[in-house]
């Protein structure tokens, strides 16, 4: 699979659509390139009651995916969203670093 350059549980910047600005940490990774971010993209579910799941009806709110092009890694020390870059340090490990100021995001 490779190096993703966005994992679960990373910290993120909206860069498009009408959730621009927003941060929010990385829930799933779905597949073909989009994620669910935490109260990012939400949108109004109509649920049908389902009593043999326990499920009541109604309409639930729900993060919708996103793409991962509209997302940026947030970078503490910069206090905004950056861009990330792979590289493979001495021992041959491969990190995770910001393209900013080339701190590397995975310790």
């Amino acid at each position: 699979m490779g190096m993703k350059k966005i994992k679960k549980g990373d910290r993120v910047v909206v860069l498009a659509g009408r959730d621009k600005g927003k941060q929010g940490n990385v829930l799933r990774i779905l597949e073909n390139d989009r994620l669910l971010v935490e109260n990012v993209n939400m949108v109004k579910r109509h649920t049908k009651p389902n009593p043999n799941q326990g499920v009541q009806g109604g309409i639930i709110d729900k993060e919708a995916s996103i793409h991962v092009s509209n997302v940026a890694i947030y970078n503490a020390a910069t206090g905004k969203g950056n861009r990330v870059g792979i590289k493979t340090l001495e021992d041959g490990k491969k990190v995770r670093y910001f393209r900013g100021n080339d701190e590397v995001v995975d310790l």
